[in-house]
């Protein structure tokens, strides 16, 4: 058998499967928090009817003893009830950053995890351990709290900080002197601040927000220079990106030169490049680090552990879109970056499909 059985699929999130995303409500905080961000943390899914059962408040007790493990950084806990009295009522309250209880009314979260019938109105009452790359690693049910706890602090113990991302590190892409050239035009005026893409009400939007990302960028409109760069990472990236993910980059996707710096907190949280509908089609990140006078900004990816990741000056770093990663803190001078995103040509037809998803002031694309 060669074709892998589609047909076979497990009906629920099990063993080993990676838990679905969604998006919810927090009691009493985010209207629409994306569970996804969570990745790099050990997680406590607890699936109730409502937080009036007798199992599920002896289960909650059980839990809510161990508050002090859901510090938000390594782990943390989400309740999920499709009782909307249980907001209205105060039941549930998540203010510690670590403990957060969702409302899923709908049961649009629980019938995905299998806790709910797509046909019915009953539900099923259970705790879901998920490892830091968000599978599946237990279930318990409620009275088994005690159980889940403690693969919950097993769990725990195995995150390291020496373990290696799924990313590649291709030293040499751009000489020094053009580094140095690229430098002195971001120096020279004209960048922007940088926004990131979300998507509202159906459309892809640029979003400005300084406590999720601050950057700024200078978008290159020398032609002949865009060339050289696209020569660059023709003849001596693509080859590199084809022999390690058997992927042959055809095209690459905006030129600019990006400054985090540290007099302005650069950073840029959690996060992936891929999760719009206008940028669905990005298929590898590429950091190309400019110079390296700098602290902090270095690349992490939770969901491989605490170990960061910084391009020599002139080097590349590429890794998958769908792969959560940060650029952490600048904490002395400047960091500057060529960073194009890389596709080919069924991704450049998917990404003229999804112009119409583009919002006001998304450049669409045009393809050819």
């Amino acid at each position: 058998m060669n074709r892998l059985d589609a047909s076979a699929s497990i009906p629920k999130p099990g063993y080993g499967t990676p838990a679905p995303w969604f998006k919810a409500p927090i009691f009493g905080g985010n209207p629409q928090f994306t569970f996804h961000t969570v990745a790099g943390r050990v997680i406590i899914l607890f699936f109730m009817r409502s937080a009036t059962d007798p199992s599920a408040q002896a289960a909650l007790a059980t839990l809510m003893k161990a508050a002090d493990r859901f510090d938000d950084a390594r782990g943390c806990f989400f309740g999920i009830s499709c009782d909307p009295d249980d907001a209205a009522a105060g039941r549930l309250d998540g203010n510690n950053r670590g403990i957060r209880f969702l409302l899923d009314a709908d049961r649009s979260i629980s019938k995905p995890f299998g806790a709910a019938r797509e046909a019915s109105s009953d539900h099923e009452s259970y705790i879901l351990i998920l490892d830091r790359q968000l599978r599946v690693a237990g279930q318990f049910s409620p009275s088994r709290a005690t159980e889940a706890l403690a693969l919950f602090d097993r769990l725990l113990g195995e995150i390291a900080a020496d373990e290696w991302a799924p990313v590649l590190l291709v030293p040499r892409i751009i000489e020094p002197a053009l580094c140095e050239r690229l430098v002195g035009l971001y120096d020279a005026g004209g960048s922007i601040d940088s926004g990131f893409m979300r998507e509202i009400d159906g459309k892809t939007v640029s979003v400005i927000d300084h406590g999720y990302k601050r950057r700024s960028d200078l978008t290159i409109r020398d032609e002949t220079l865009c060339r050289s760069l696209s020569a660059r990472v023709n003849c001596r990236l693509r080859p590199a990106v084809n022999r390690a993910f058997s992927f042959d980059a055809s095209r690459m996707e905006r030129y600019i030169v990006a400054c985090y710096d540290a007099t302005t907190g650069g950073h840029f949280r959690p996060h992936r490049d891929n999760t719009t509908k206008g940028t669905a089609h990005r298929r590898f990140a590429v950091t190309i680090n400019l110079n390296d006078d700098f602290d902090g900004g270095e690349l992490r990816f939770p969901e491989f552990g605490r170990r960061t990741y910084r391009a020599p000056v002139g080097g590349a770093i590429v890794f998958g879109c769908g792969l959560l990663h940060e650029a952490t803190p600048v904490t002395r001078g400047r960091r500057y970056a060529f960073l194009p995103f890389l596709y080919d040509d069924a991704a450049a037809a998917e990404r003229a499909a999804n112009n119409v998803y583009l919002g006001e002031g998304v450049q669409p694309y045009r393809y050819g």
